[in-house]
């Protein structure tokens, strides 16, 4: 089915953005131009959460596609 082919690309999309996201955190290093006392946000933390959220999202999507036959297996034949 071609639209499991665009949903699967949509995923893998947001599963390197989000984790681009975090790493722009993580190279900031928490700086903030916020008063000093303010407690530090989560953000690389949340973008690193969306990752994993995004990633089981996806196996349990070609994990339901494949039992509700809307995917094949292709794989490479096997030799004796």
């Amino acid at each position: 089915m071609v639209f499991m082919k665009y949903v699967v690309i949509a995923a893998f999309v947001g599963i390197i953005g989000s984790l681009a996201a975090a790493l722009v955190y993580m190279m900031r290093g928490g700086q903030s131009s916020e008063e000093e006392g303010a407690p530090p946000r989560k953000h690389m933390a949340r973008a690193l959460a969306l990752r994993v959220g995004l990633s089981i999202l996806l196996f349990v999507v070609v994990l339901v596609s494949y039992f509700m036959g809307w995917i094949q297996p292709t794989g490479l034949p096997l030799r004796p």
